[in-house]
């Protein structure tokens, strides 16, 4: 059977690995390791160096740092592509214990990746940001115009684009996290079309919850290796703890059969009657994601 090229580079990466520790005897195995972000746009710091005290404040171990917004600017309105404002950001992790988990593209929410003419200038800004930060994930949600199940005519695009910026990814060594509105065996199709291992799925929990499918049956079809991060968040309403529609110790127990653990990147699930209160929203969730999986 012929492997795809998206197989091929990732069976030599694993070779790669194989061969430094072919010589070193394995440990006895860690469990999975579980650390929690927290999304800078939400908690009213995009692209703020205040984003890490208070990130730090409400109990996260990381952040992950928005790239800024689009509007109609040939690429994002970001300042990181300063070696000095990297540096300040750099710090500011540093000094708070904490880490740029990843960078988000949310511009692309509401702006169309597929018919944007500068989608190379402005993805191709965030994977250098990224290289430079040490950062391996940025997230692109392909939003309202990309929405595959709503617009299916913007495949092709999106399928073209994406394989022209694979490569790119491949040489920073940065994954290129997608958030769809496609199920589970949709989302494994358009990654086999696109065919890089550069590129997985940002997953959200919201996503098939709120479209009322199966989440534990969408993740055990993607499988650990296709999912880059995990934005754990429903839909604002109720703090996670009391979300009844996400049994969160369930979803852990899932994680832990299919084999993955990374970050999960608390995004919404805010209180609706104190949606602005930053601290108690996000403060709660990660104190209670935290009990959850044991970080």
């Amino acid at each position: 059977m012929a492997l795809t090229r998206r197989q091929v580079l990732a069976g030599a990466s694993a070779a790669i690995v194989a061969a430094q520790f072919r010589d070193v005897v394995a440990a006895e195995p860690t469990p999975p390791n579980y650390p929690v972000g927290v999304c800078d746009w939400m908690i009213l710091k995009r692209q703020r160096l205040g984003a890490f005290p208070l990130a730090k404040e409400i109990g996260a171990d990381g952040v992950e740092v928005d790239m800024g917004g689009l509007g109609d600017r040939d690429t994002f309105d970001s300042q990181l592509g300063k070696p000095e404002v990297r540096e300040q950001f750099l710090a500011a992790a540093r000094d708070n214990n904490l880490t740029i988990c990843s960078l988000a593209m949310s511009g692309f929410y509401a702006q169309s990746f597929a018919e944007r003419p500068t989608y190379k200038r402005m993805v191709g800004d965030c994977l250098d940001t990224a290289q430079e930060l040490g950062v391996k994930v940025v997230f692109l949600p392909l939003g309202v115009r990309g929405d595959l199940v709503q617009h299916p005519e913007m495949r092709p695009a999106i399928v073209e684009r994406l394989r022209k910026l694979a490569p790119r990814a491949e040489a920073a060594g940065v994954t290129i996290g997608l958030e769809t509105a496609l199920d589970a065996g949709g989302e494994v199709a358009l990654l086999d079309e696109i065919d890089s291992p550069a590129v997985k799925i940002y997953f959200n929990f919201a996503n098939p919850l709120q479209a009322g499918r199966d989440l534990h049956a969408e993740l055990r079809t993607l499988g650990a290796g296709r999912i880059c991060q995990i934005h754990a968040t429903d839909q604002d309403g109720v703090l996670l703890e009391q979300n009844e529609r996400l049994d969160l110790p369930a979803v852990r127990q899932t994680l832990s059969d299919i084999g993955w653990s990374g970050w999960l990147v608390l995004e919404r699930s805010r209180d609706a009657n104190d949606a602005h209160n930053v601290r108690k929203n996000f403060g709660a969730n990660a104190a209670y994601v935290k009990r959850v999986f044991g970080g």
